[in-house]
């Protein structure tokens, strides 16, 4: 009972030393936690530019697919081990970012669709990459702009962003047919129980690995509630349909067993109309990895975040977003999924996390595998999710609430919140203003948030402080 113990004690330790066995189920809850969202921005630019489902294109979107996960275990270890000034030695997961989304649709819109338009995307992304390294080299002389206040508010935002999409997952996928359907909604609600059971029911290896055992009870309950099943319904107006929960075995069926990665898939294209937005969304991902760096080394290591930490941390943002772009991938940066997971779990180990990045480069080199885990029900990851995503919104109270509040903190916090965030999370509000406002600030409240409590942190009466 006492190596027990011990192994759990190591496992909250970033350097501590931690057996296979005990490593390889940590950090696979990692990867189920973000393998979905790894590869669905893939998926969704690839459609707008119609090589990804499209006529022609099969064998492209099989490699772009591959070499997401690839690229995201490989900058994962960039960012856990560092090379050079390059990587933060931080418990933080990478992956391919949903951030770009917006931008990326925009310069399809504008350039058309097609190979030369997923191209420009690639092409602004290496430019893009290298500025924000850039920026994680001087990050320094600006750390005085990202007190806790600051850096908290950012946290507080991202969690709150990342509430809905986990109730979205939880109710089977947003935009389905069966969304919100009974089968789905018990799916999740067992999942969460599961987890709950382990997490507080359990202690020392169970506990720590509640994600885990909660995702594969709900992955075979799926098959005994008849998931895997060619089930059909009917929607009101009498159209029948497959469940959009139904798992397709078919897709691992016809996946390969190996596969070897391919450099440049599509051709490199530099053209100002994609470089232009796509730097300013840079300059955005910047700030939410400090926000997330922010939110995992309060949570899991319980102190801020060192400037080296920070400044690493945003330059493998950019570094491993430029090396994506090679591989034709889009911007990889840190996942916000895995800060939850980190602040509900509290385990930090680096080898784990390590285990997690490895099992991706599998899943790449192994596409039946990641196929596997591809066909996962959404709302098996929902019961995980809407966990782990309230998570972080506690991590980023902890982060406010390090200091004493007082009324000049309390406003900053407020505005934000109320007036950045709220115009960021609501669609449409700022429909009729110049397109590079909306491309910065329309896509999540996360941005205009943290410009805000940048801003008001400037420029508010820091006499305040010494009065409260």
């Amino acid at each position: 009972m006492s190596k027990f113990v011990k192994l759990s004690e190591e496992a909250y330790k970033f350097e501590g030393k931690l057996s296979l066995s005990s490593a390889i189920p940590l950090g696979l809850q990692h990867v189920l936690a973000m393998f979905v969202g790894n590869l669905t921005p893939v998926l969704i630019i690839g459609g707008a530019c119609g090589i990804v489902g499209g006529a022609g294109f099969e064998q492209l979107q099989v490699v772009l697919i591959q070499n997401a996960m690839i690229v995201a275990g490989l900058v994962t270890l960039l960012q856990l081990y560092s090379v050079g000034p390059c990587g933060g030695k931080v418990p933080i997961i990478m992956g391919t970012s949903s951030g770009f989304i917006g931008v990326f649709a925009g310069i399809v819109a504008t350039l058309g669709s097609g190979v030369v338009a997923y191209g420009a995307i690639m092409g602004a992304s290496i430019i893009g990459g290298v500025f924000e390294a850039v920026l994680g080299l001087v990050l320094k002389r600006i750390r005085r702009f990202f007190p806790p206040v600051v850096c908290g508010t950012v946290v507080l935002s991202i969690g709150l962003s990342l509430i809905s999409v986990g109730i979205n997952s939880f109710g089977g996928g947003f935009k389905t047919r069966d969304f919100g359907s009974i089968e789905n909604l018990l799916l999740g609600l067992f999942v969460l129980c599961v987890i709950l059971f382990f997490k507080h029911g359990t202690k020392g290896f169970l506990s720590s690995s509640s994600i885990l055992l909660g995702i594969i009870a709900g992955y075979i309950a799926a098959i005994f509630m008849g998931f895997v099943l060619p089930t059909t319904a009917v929607t009101p107006d009498g159209v029948e349909y497959t469940k959009s929960w139904v798992l397709h075995w078919d897709k691992v069926a016809n996946a390969s067993w190996f596969a070897v990665p391919q450099l440049m898939p599509v051709d490199i294209v530099f053209d100002m109309r994609a470089i232009m937005p796509v730097l300013i969304m840079f300059v955005v991902t910047a700030v939410e990895t400090v926000g997330d760096i922010s939110a995992v080394v309060e949570s899991g290591l319980n102190r801020e975040a060192t400037d080296k930490e920070l400044s690493g941390g945003v330059i493998c943002d950019g570094i491993g977003s430029a090396i994506a772009a090679v591989f034709g991938v889009l911007p990889n940066t840190s996942f916000s999924q895995n800060v939850g997971l980190v602040a509900m779990t509290k385990i930090v180990n680096r080898f784990a996390l390590a285990t997690g990045a490895v099992f991706l480069i599998l899943c790449g080199l192994i596409p039946k595998l990641g196929a596997l885990v591809s066909i996962m029900p959404q709302s098996v990851l929902g019961g995980a999710a809407v966990m782990m995503f309230s998570s972080i919104v506690v991590s980023g109270i902890q982060l406010v609430t390090k200091e004493k509040l007082n009324p000049r903190s309390l406003t900053i916090i407020s505005v934000a919140l109320g007036v950045g965030y709220g115009m960021g999370a609501t669609p449409g509000i700022l429909a009729h203003c110049p397109e590079a406002m909306r491309m910065m600030f329309g896509e999540s409240g996360i941005v205009p948030a943290a410009f805000v409590a940048i801003l008001l942190n400037v420029i508010l009466n820091r006499g305040e402080d010494a009065q409260a």
